[in-house]
């Protein structure tokens, strides 16, 4: 790969610009370009050229010319990434896809929305909420995330318990190659047994293989009724308890299943103003802090019938009161009350980047296994002033979120504490490094805690077959060993 030299760059972008003409518009020659660093603070690169086409061959002429020159180049969607997948490491061409945010057809009878990848993922849903569907996506940074970068992450959300995931409810793909081929996979079909199912490559693959120009979505019907309920459990074996009742008696209409521990809440309510915890914690619930405890769990039904659906809410809601389950609870009774119990789910997060620097590690885990992590990593940390270890997640899909904030900042101390063993303690119980966010430049290095030699090896060669200058985001997904 070439070095993008201050001496070269003028050319660079002048050829570009006769490449894809002055309405284009594309073109930001600016040390200090936010897409050069992430929205975390935690990476960064010094790109001098970033390029906004507004169509796919745009794209194609673009990469064509950078494959011919050997310059590397990075996709970049809403930049909301965690784990540096999305921004330069040294001085790639940043190719960011905001401009491409047109809806390109929705079928109000399929339910199927073909998008340009720069589509805001709640722009998306408000679309298709006016025509009685939902994406089946829904994420915490759905203001700002795109749904090509979605895709390239194979980003999980709050509903994959219901909605499954990407490699599921993405119908078709159009991919632009690393040397400029445009790849036509825009199916709008459910069932198309023609061959090998080749978008699924591009599915989680980070724009390593392909920068993917358009999407099309299955989306699902949106329903009539939604029930919210939050509940507090004075133990992470409750939580359990709670998550398999759940499952057995709110089945067809259970949407999603989430928790929370206690230093998450603190976070929440310290860092977030006006913020509230809809349950007054009890003295039971206080005696559980020495083992993380209480927790909260969101628990959240969709379907068609309000009636039964409350009904079967209800009943759950008195099951695990009475057997002791859960020590607190409310049901929502209003959508602004179901919002305000998802506003302290989802804003753990911001909470967080409000009080400093966080670590973070998006894992899956068998679920019995899941809060042992964040227990260890307590005891590991405990030394350290001022850092908080924080679990919270998707539980009902096995997914924690590992975070330990540190209002001083990043150091080589703290990173050394958690690295790799977090990593090793999550191979020990046959878990995955990543259930959610990606590899990005952060996990690159640490891909065989997942994955074996023998199929980082494949990756290896699918990368070599399909960019074998190696200029589509580089550095990311595959460690440098494989390279």
């Amino acid at each position: 790969m070439t070095e993008l030299k201050p001496a070269c760059i003028q050319p660079v972008v002048c050829s570009l610009c006769h490449l894809c003409s002055a309405a284009m518009a594309a073109f930001l020659h600016l040390q200090q370009y936010s897409s050069c660093r992430d929205w975390m603070g935690k990476y960064s690169g010094h790109s001098k050229v970033a390029l906004k086409p507004t169509i796919t061959d745009q794209v194609s002429r673009l990469l064509a010319y950078c494959a011919a020159r050997r310059l590397a180049v990075v996709p970049q969607g809403g930049n909301t990434g965690l784990v540096g997948g999305s921004v330069p490491v040294f001085d790639e061409i940043v190719l960011n896809l905001a401009n491409m945010n047109k809806i390109l057809s929705f079928d109000e009878v399929s339910g199927v929305i073909v998008a340009q990848a720069g589509c805001i993922l709640q722009q998306l849903d408000s679309h298709v909420s006016e025509r009685g569907y939902i994406m089946p996506l829904d994420l915490g940074a759905k203001g700002s995330c795109h749904i090509g970068g979605n895709v390239s992450t194979n980003a999980g959300g709050l509903r994959l318990l219901r909605y499954g995931s990407l490699h599921g409810t993405v119908l078709g793909l159009e991919v632009v190659l690393a040397d400029g081929t445009v790849l036509d996979l825009l199916r709008q079909l459910r069932k198309d047994n023609t061959g090998y199912d080749l978008k699924q490559l591009f599915i989680g693959s980070e724009g390593s293989l392909g920068v993917i120009t358009s999407v099309a979505v299955q989306c699902a019907t949106k329903p009539s009724s939604v029930q919210v309920a939050l509940l507090q459990c004075a133990s992470f074996a409750a939580v359990q308890q709670v998550l398999k009742n759940a499952k057995q008696q709110l089945g067809e209409i259970l949407s999603a299943v989430e928790f929370l521990d206690q230093e998450a809440m603190n976070i929440y309510l310290g860092h977030s103003e006006g913020a509230v915890n809809p349950l007054a914690q009890s003295a039971e619930a206080a005696a559980a802090a020495d083992s993380g405890g209480p927790f909260y769990m969101v628990v959240e039904t969709q379907g068609s019938s309000e009636t039964h659906d409350k009904e079967k809410l209800e009943g759950f809601f008195e099951g695990v009161m009475s057997d002791g389950s859960v020590s607190d609870g409310t049901l929502a009774e209003s959508q602004s009350q179901a919002a305000g119990i998802w506003k302290v789910r989802e804003g753990v997060t911001e909470a967080l980047s409000r009080r400093g620097a966080t670590y973070k590690y998006d894992l899956s885990i068998p679920t019995q296994q899941m809060y042992g992590l964040v227990e260890v990593v307590r005891k590991r940390v405990c030394h350290l002033p001022d850092i908080k270890v924080v679990g919270y997640g998707h539980v009902g899909d096995g997914n924690l979120h590992l975070n330990v904030s540190s209002p001083s900042g990043y150091s080589d101390e703290v990173v050394q504490l958690l690295e790799p063993f977090v990593y090793e303690w999550t191979e020990e119980r046959a878990g995955s490094i990543s259930a959610e966010h990606g590899i990005g430049l952060m996990k690159a290095p640490c891909l065989t805690y997942s994955k074996s030699h023998d199929a980082v090896q494949l990756m290896q060669r699918f990368k070599q077959l399909m960019d074998p200058h190696r200029i589509l985001n580089p550095y990311k997904v595959l460690p440098n060993t494989a390279l």
